[in-house]
């Protein structure tokens, strides 16, 4: 059975952005605004190499509440695959869920299936390659991505500025990159 890494890609693989308009650290919503995080390339490469799948799953509602356009997400995700593939990363699928609970959208509004918390991709990718959950991780910053490896029975790695436990977290790193190394130690310790 094939092992993997569940990234969460806003403040975990890219940087989050500060918008004057909601004064808050948010995903970005143009390719201009997009920009990898120290670290997360070499990291996410040295994943690969230790024979881990890895996955983006991500919760994307900008287009649900109007802050960005499908054509937007198309940018961004065309400016991470480049740098991925600069890099020698393969990931064996993106998962995005672009819908939200209080979205102006209607077609992208309301409840639905894919939105963390839900460990709904996470099951999706353990039947379709066959993972071995217990050996795999999930890595994210928001309590949401903790509660979606918890349910779906992977190890969890939160992830701050300041390394920080929230509840239920299994480890807490300050980057990626620290993740990776928690994540090939726990792998070498087995």
């Amino acid at each position: 059975m094939a092992k993997a890494v569940f990234l969460d890609r806003d403040g975990v693989i890219n940087a989050n952005v500060f918008y004057a308009d909601t004064g808050e650290l948010e995903a970005p919503r143009t390719a201009a605004d997009f920009t990898i995080l120290p670290g997360v390339l070499e990291a996410m490469k040295q994943l690969q190499d230790a024979g881990y799948l890895l996955f983006v799953v991500s919760n994307q509602p900008n287009q649900a509440k109007h802050k960005a356009t499908a054509a937007d997400h198309d940018a961004i995700q065309a400016k991470l695959a480049a740098a991925l593939g600069q890099a020698g990363i393969k990931i064996t699928d993106f998962f995005y869920c672009f819908h939200h609970p209080n979205g102006v959208e209607p077609s992208l509004s309301g409840p639905c299936d894919c939105r963390k918390p839900s460990p709904y991709f996470l099951n999706q990718a353990r039947d379709a390659r066959n993972l071995d959950m217990a050996r795999s991780w999930m890595v994210g910053d928001r309590d949401t991505d903790m509660q979606c490896g918890q349910a779906a029975g992977v190890r969890t790695i939160f992830v701050a500025e300041i390394a920080q436990t929230i509840a239920g977290a299994d480890h807490a790193a300050a980057s990626l990159d620290q993740a990776g190394i928690i994540i090939l130690r726990e792998a070498a310790a087995i």
